[in-house]
């Protein structure tokens, strides 16, 4: 039975707008459909022309990675790609669908479905940079299962740009992100650094195939090698996400797996314990299975006691810094803030004189945190308690939005917490978190306060801080004072507040500072104050 050819082109068109053919040279040989109105040529018109002309010009590496990938007898797809501007100049995206057929020769057939509703994104021709591919692989994932994420790194790239003019450098790195894009899912490819790459793909292709693709459209020079981890099932959106989030970290810091383990064996793993971690520690945070200790902060000007820090301390020896250091890592750090500051408000209620104030720490992380927020403002009505607690933030840093940031402090102040600016100094840019945050207190970070005794530039700069903090109306504490010289030298800087092993290590109950004289804390006596980067107050 002779079979109509039309046929075949009706059931192609009930999946898709326009059906074209491309030849080796990147030219549409033949074309059938709409394309007047995706890619503003009549159909005939569109025959001889480059088919890079249909889309916008930021997606152009991307569409020719992916014909350019293609082996015989493969199919590949992109689930958007931005159109040229049609005559109305807004953008469109479609779909995009490639074959290349095996008897068809060098010819590539191609699919393109129109998205309603217009683009989604306007293109830029670029990768995401980390905290955006963290957002989109948020929401990728959230729309349902059958994604994992590629992880690749290219070995010879640094070499490759360093031998490279800068236009050429910059030729490289567009096909580079269209090669990349061409893997991904929703144009989810992003640059982690040091070389290493991360897309959102579908699964079912295999880390090998994508690795060929790569070394054919770049070159073996670059020596792409690449490693696919699955992204759903392990658990909620959220947990997922944190371990997602921590295993990058991870990739950035040391590709290399251990003798013997393959890269993905090792992804795979840390993403499982990641999840474990972030559920242990919940559990732990849920039970209140820590305990808290205080250590004063004391007045310059009489010694009497300001306020007291509450720090905290984890039960079977296990290291504060080193829970801390990984809630912060996967971002679950605000769960043990709220409980912290629940536990230091439940001190405060039952001292009806009113004699005791604490500090408890607020990580960059937490107080852009809505919930948080919300969580503090209604956790004690009581005006008494909430002016007697301080809130200090620690690892500013982390902050993402200093705007939403700002609001949630006014918010805080507005019901009677002070907010502390800590670990001032211990990153450049201090100076625009003080000015872009309106805060009560700055604490001068330790790493100053303890080379004060042999240093005098240490000396000018906290004095020049403690006058920028006095013209702003903002108290000033200094933190890990060891020494009465030291002492000495932050009084004359006018510091209004200090804390340290001077006054009085951490104890189980809020106690006064030591005194000065026969009573104080002699200089040998004093324990060294252990301090990490990336570690907080809270571990003391």
């Amino acid at each position: 039975m002779a079979v109509d050819p039309f046929r075949f082109l009706g059931l192609a068109f009930a999946t898709a707008d326009l059906l074209f053919e491309v030849d080796d040279q990147g030219r549409v040989t033949f074309a059938a459909g709409a394309g007047h109105n995706l890619a503003g040529f009549d159909d005939a018109a569109l025959v001889g022309r480059s088919w890079l002309d249909i889309f916008a010009e930021a997606d152009r590496p991307t569409a020719e990675a992916l014909l350019g990938g293609l082996s015989e007898g493969e199919r590949r797809s992109l689930a958007e790609i931005e159109l040229a501007a049609g005559a109305d100049g807004r953008p469109r995206a479609a779909s995009l669908s490639a074959f290349h057929l095996p008897q068809n020769g060098p010819r590539r057939s191609c699919a393109l479905t129109l998205i309603q509703g217009g683009a989604k994104r306007r293109s830029s021709g670029k990768l995401f940079d980390r905290a955006e591919f963290e957002s989109i692989a948020r929401a990728l994932i959230e729309t349902g299962p059958g994604l994992e994420l590629g992880l690749i790194e290219f070995a010879g790239l640094d070499l490759q740009r360093s031998s490279l003019s800068t236009e050429d450098g910059a030729a490289l790195t567009l096909r580079l992100a269209g090669a990349l894009k061409a893997e991904a899912y929703a144009d989810a490819a992003a640059e982690l650094g040091d070389q290493r790459f991360a897309v959102v793909r579908r699964k079912g292709d295999s880390p090998e195939a994508m690795v060929r693709r790569l070394t054919k459209l770049l070159g073996p020079t670059l020596a792409p090698s690449a490693t696919a981890l699955p992204i759903d099932g392990a658990g909620s959106i959220s947990q997922i996400m944190r371990a997602l989030k921590f295993t990058l970290d991870g990739f950035i810091a040391d590709g290399e797996p251990p003798a013997g383990a393959s890269l993905s064996d090792v992804l795979n793993a840390s993403v499982r314990q990641a999840v474990a971690n972030a559920n242990a520690f919940g559990a732990v945070v849920d039970a209140r299975q820590f305990k808290l200790v205080f250590q004063p902060v004391v007045s310059m000007a009489t010694g009497e006691v300001r306020h007291h820090e509450v720090l905290v301390r984890f039960k079977d020896g296990q290291s504060p810094f080193e829970m801390i250091r990984m809630a912060e890592e996967l971002d679950v750090i605000q769960d043990l803030d709220r409980a912290v500051a629940e536990e230091a408000i439940k001190r405060l209620r039952v001292d009806r004189l009113e004699l005791l104030k604490l500090a408890v720490n607020v990580s960059g992380r937490t107080i852009v945190n809505p919930g948080f927020v919300e969580g503090m403002l209604t956790l004690d009505a009581s005006p008494w308690v909430r002016k007697r607690m301080i809130l200090e933030i620690t690892e500013s840093a982390a902050i993402t939005d200093l705007g939403l940031a700002q609001r949630h402090i006014e918010a805080l102040q507005g019901a009677g917490y002070q907010l502390c600016l800590d670990d001032f100094g211990a990153g450049a840019t201090s100076f625009a978190y003080l000015r872009a945050l309106k805060v009560d207190i700055v604490k001068i970070d330790g790493s100053y306060v303890r080379e004060l005794a042999a240093s005098g530039r240490d000396d000018t700069m906290i004095r020049h801080l403690v006058n920028l903090c006095h013209e702003l109306k903002v108290e000033t504490v200094a933190e890990m004072v060891e020494t009465r010289n030291v002492e000495d030298v932050l009084r004359r800087a006018g510091v209004d507040y200090a804390q340290g092993w001077l006054y009085g290590q951490p104890t189980a109950e809020p106690r006064p500072p030591l005194k000065s004289g026969a009573g104080s804390v002699s200089t040998a006596a004093i324990r060294p104050a252990v301090r990490r980067e990336g570690a907080t107050e809270q571990w003391g």
